[in-house]
């Protein structure tokens, strides 16, 4: 089975509507897609124009409800991917609570204000030391989000290296601490191929982190992160021989927020 969840249309950041989407899916091979774009809600209350606000929450909903009605034999899975801020995890829940959700992706973008993935600017000019204090953080949000029981999945668990800027000290036990944390929450965690595409070159998370994910039976799901219909179901075979590489048996996919196992 081959399913593609974390992707991105033009109701956030992605270059292509939720039908072309959907008929990228179909022509991939996938068995399911689902459509997670955006949603941000940010504790000072910013607006953020590449993502979905609270009011354009019901016509995207609406809309890939009734792609299902005719979606050319392909399961359509509606998703989302949600921002962590601290203290806002009980306005999120209210306000996702209508919905038919079939899974959330829980992710960290911002430390404080920072964008981690924007752009390599930002990062250009930090010092060190503030550098290092974002990845601790980072791994201090990650644990938070986890926490909330907001999500299902856990997005691009080590998104930090993404532009090659790394921490002066070890923090490998921060990033298991968080790894313990997902566990604990009984969420999945993403093989995102995203990152091959990105300078670092390489998956999130590293396959340090999809051993250790594997130790602590973690379930798992490979995902495009996709931002247009070309990259629906990118490097998915490079993937699939990491989680085989870890120990990983199976994937998991997701009805209605229940998990549900399939054989790698």
């Amino acid at each position: 089975m081959r399913t593609s969840y974390h992707n991105h249309t033009l109701y956030s950041d992605g270059r292509a509507t939720v039908e072309e989407m959907i008929a990228a899916a179909r022509r991939a091979g996938l068995e399911e897609i689902g459509i997670s774009d955006h949603f941000v809600l940010a504790a000072d209350g910013r607006r953020f124009p590449w993502a979905l606000s609270p009011e354009s929450l019901e016509g995207y909903v609406d809309e890939i409800l009734r792609a299902r009605q005719d979606s050319g034999g392909i399961t359509i899975r509606l998703g989302l991917e949600i921002d962590y801020f601290p203290g806002m995890a009980d306005r999120v829940a209210e306000l996702l609570e209508p919905y038919p959700f079939d899974f959330l992706i829980h992710s960290v973008h911002f430390v404080d204000g920072f964008a981690i993935d924007l752009n390599a600017g930002p990062w250009e000019g930090l010092p060190q030391e503030e550098r290092d204090r974002v990845w601790r953080v980072y791994w201090e949000y990650l644990r938070a989000a986890a926490a909330t029981g907001l999500g299902d999945i856990i997005g691009h668990f080590d998104l930090p290296k993404k532009f090659n800027y790394y921490p002066s000290a070890d923090l490998t036990a921060e990033a298991l601490a968080a790894l313990d944390a997902v566990a604990a929450a009984g969420m999945a965690i993403e093989i995102n191929c995203s990152g091959w595409d990105k300078p670092v070159k390489e998956a999130y998370p590293a396959p340090l982190y999809i051993r250790e994910a594997r130790r602590r039976e973690i379930p798992l799901v490979i995902t495009a992160d996709a931002h247009e219909a070309g990259d629906i179901a990118r490097h998915f075979d490079r993937a699939r021989l990491l989680a085989a590489d870890a120990g990983y048996t199976e994937l998991v996919r997701f009805e209605r927020r229940t998990r549900i196992p399939y054989p790698l």
